[in-house]
Order: structure tokens, then sequence, then C-alpha cells
């Protein structure tokens, strides 16, 4: 597979988890997830995997909460014990992308001990080997800078900082970030995985909440 051109990996998919915030600690809750797998390079919508979860209790109103993520919507989902084996079905044993993908990747190891992905490849850590001088580094940022907002939306139906918005966003960024180095765009998985690819599921940073996370990279 590490001889392999990035785009041919199979199994690979983008992935974003929506949750409480950091400031729960233990206590975090998922409130929604989202697998967009890639075909080429390019997110598969088709194939996506998309659901709100019901955290099984009251979330109180906080900026860091997603957008639309309201109390009677999320108590109408299903719970994460129902939403579980569909993501164990899509991440144990891929290849998965994501912007800050190492604050997904706590809460799902957090929340679902029993998926283990094969690797974590980090948009954000490309995207500050491709533009180190850039303190705007957030996903919507980025996004703004390749023209790519409107096309994500206009895939996704969706706003930014909702788990399918997210996901897609950073399937679509990877490639334009790839692109931006000589010779990315023919990257095979090991050289991806030297630029982007994190060193575990959880990571050797302190995590941080969302709020941070937010005000630092958004």
């Amino acid at each position: 597979m590490h001889d392999q051109p990035w785009t041919a990996v199979p199994r690979l998919v983008a992935f974003d988890m929506e949750g409480t915030g950091g400031q729960d600690r233990e206590r975090e809750a998922v409130l929604e997830v989202a697998v967009v797998p890639l075909d080429g390079g390019c997110p598969a919508l088709s194939d996506a995997y998309h659901s709100v979860v019901n955290p099984g209790r009251y979330i109180p109103p906080h900026r860091w909460i997603s957008p639309g993520l309201t109390n009677d919507l999320l108590g109408l989902a299903p719970p994460l014990e129902h939403v579980q084996p569909e993501l164990a079905t899509r991440l144990d044993g891929a290849v998965v992308v994501g912007h800050n993908v190492r604050v997904d990747a706590r809460l799902l190891e957090l929340r679902c001990p029993g998926i283990h992905v094969a690797r974590l490849i980090d948009t954000l850590k490309l995207a500050r080997l491709v533009h180190p001088h850039n303190r705007r580094l957030g996903l919507t940022a980025l996004l703004d800078h390749y023209e790519l907002t409107e096309e994500v939306s206009e895939l996704t139906g969706s706003v930014p900082h909702r788990a399918l918005w997210d996901a897609v966003g950073a399937a679509l960024l990877l490639g334009s970030l790839l692109r931006d180095i000589p010779g990315g765009a023919d990257y095979t998985f090991a050289q991806l995985s030297a630029a982007a690819g994190l060193p575990d599921t959880a990571g050797a940073e302190e995590s941080r909440s969302h709020e941070d996370d937010r005000s630092q990279l958004f």
C-alpha cells in the first residue's frame, strides 16, 4: 500500500465527529458523525454515512456546539450504540483524513474504543507544511483560500462546523494542499503519510476543547 499513489489507497475516508467539547473531558458526548469515502482522491457522497447522535442528556447551549444541533434535534436522533456498528464497518482498519483530526480521533477513542483506524492523515499538519507563514489555517479559512467553500456547501447541503460539511471540506482540501506541493499530486501513500500522518490515534499533544480549537483554527 505504501508504494501506491495516495489516490489509489483502499479504504481512504474523510471523517468528522462533533462533540460537546473537550472541556467535558471524560464526559464528552458525541453529537454528530460523518464518514465520506474518497474515490480517486475525491469525496464519494453517494457512499457517505452521516448521523446526528443522541447524547442521552441535555446539552447546554455554548458557542462551540455545532450550529443546528439543538436538544430537540438530538433527542430524535439514534444513540451512539446504534451508530457505532456503522462507524466500525467504515472506520476500523481505514486510513482516516480530517482537519485537526487528532481531536476527532481522541473522541472516537474515548467513546468507541473498539474501533481502530490504520492511519490518521491530518490536513492541518499538511497545511502547516504548505503555508508555514499563514496563521489562519482553520478549515473554513483554508477552504475560502482555495475557493472551495461554495462547492462544499452545495455538495453537502450543510454549513461549516457540521460533521458532513467538515468531512467533505477536509477531503477536498487534501487534494488542493497536495497540488500546492511540487509533485504532491502524485505522492505515494508513504509520501503523504510522511507529510501529513500522525503517529497514533490519540496523538502526543495535549487534547484541547472545541472552544479552544475554534478560536485558534477557524
